[in-house]
Formats: C-alpha cells, structure tokens, sequence
C-alpha cells in the first residue's frame, strides 16, 4: 500500500525482454534505499513493483504481462523519468490516500493551462473508469495522489500546485501524453457491497494478443 505522496523521481535505466516479459532496472536517485529489502514494494509511476535486485544505485524488478497489458511499461526506455514511492508503514503520515499501486487503466491528457502559479489539465479517462471519478475526490496519475477539481465530458480537471509539479514528473505533461490512472479503492468496494457482490468487471480488455506482443518485441 502507497500514499501517493512521491518521494524521489528516478529513471529508468535498463529494459531486458525476458521470455515475453521484462525486467528493469531503475535508477532510483534521492531516493533512500537503506530500509528496502528483497521483496518489497516500491511505486514506480504508480505501478507497484517488487524489488528483486538491490544494485546499490536503484532496484530491479520484474514486469509481468498482465502489468504490462494495462501499463505504459512496454514504452519506457533508458532515461524514462518515474515518480517513486516506497510502501507505506504504520508510522507512514497519510498525507494522500489509499493507493495501491494496480493501475486501473491509462488516462490521456487533453488540455495543459497556467493558472496563476499553477497547472490546469484536462484528463481525458477510459469510459469504465470514470463513475468511480468523484469531483472533489481523490484520484491517482502516475502514482501522485491528486484531487479531481471538477469533471468533464471525458473524464475530469486536476490543479497542480507548484511544489506537486517540482517534485514530480506532471510538470513535463504536454497534450497527448498518457498516464496511469488508479481510481479511489473506497469507491470500487462500496460499489461491491451495494451490488451485494454482483458488480460488473469493468476491467479493459486484455491487450495480450499476439499482435501486441509481436509489435512490443516480446516474441524475440
């Protein structure tokens, strides 16, 4: 479990295929890695990985299919710029919200504004996706805990102070580019219970078909 609150931007250093998945290897910068051990949880990019390597300078960690299906993972590259999170303790201050790092699906930004010191965005979000969008409620992209402003015809607006944008990547979205998006898990349960365990699968559709493999260079 995560707060959404970043703690460090690293990069990505490494992508390896292996066997139709992959392995990378990140460079986590500031980011304090005396307390991880093998098998933790780290966020990167709102994407809950595991540690299997401890290089010294950053973690590597394994990507599985289904991860890769419904993340932006395929398309990072050496430099790739990730938000980072260790998991959350007991002692954690709950400074964002609930986060638990399994992307629901990917959003696309659709607008960029200044307003005053700020940043206005549009994000545009999968049609399964957006009744669990509350305005005024808390949505995660690319592991940062965020507050939806207001909702739009395609999904909702987010203001991004200036210490949210200098601590994390946001501050480089343009039009176009796509995030991951982790909706509220209070609303996913509460639709659970009052569907007495009856809710529609609003997974997206697997992408795991051999065209998307081939095209990603997993088959190699």
């Amino acid at each position: 479990m995560f707060t959404g609150i970043i703690e460090a931007i690293g990069r990505v250093q490494q992508v390896e295929n292996k066997q139709g998945d992959l392995r990378l290897r990140i460079h986590t910068g500031a980011l304090d890695l005396s307390d991880v051990r093998l098998g933790d949880s780290i966020a990167t990019n709102g994407v809950c990985l595991t540690v299997v390597e401890l290089p010294g300078n950053g973690f590597v960690a394994d990507v599985s299919r289904e991860s890769l299906a419904h993340t932006r993972i395929a398309h990072w590259g050496s430099g790739t710029a990730v938000n980072l999170e260790k998991a959350m303790t007991p002692s954690t201050r709950m400074g964002g919200h609930i986060v638990t790092g399994h992307v629901d699906g990917v959003g696309v930004v659709k607008q960029r504004s200044a307003d005053a010191r700020s940043i206005r965005f549009t994000i545009e979000a999968p049609a399964a996706l957006r009744k669990y969008i509350a305005a005024k409620g808390s949505i995660t992209v690319d592991g940062v805990s965020l507050t939806a402003n207001a909702l739009s015809a395609e999904g909702f607006e987010l203001n991004i102070v200036p210490h949210t944008a200098a601590q994390t990547t946001l501050i480089h979205l343009q039009p176009g580019a796509q995030v991951h998006l982790e909706v509220d898990i209070i609303a996913r349960y509460l639709e659970q219970l009052l569907s007495g365990g009856k809710a529609e699968n609003n997974a997206q559709e697997s992408r795991l078909t051999p065209a998307f493999l081939a095209q990603n260079g997993f088959w190699k």
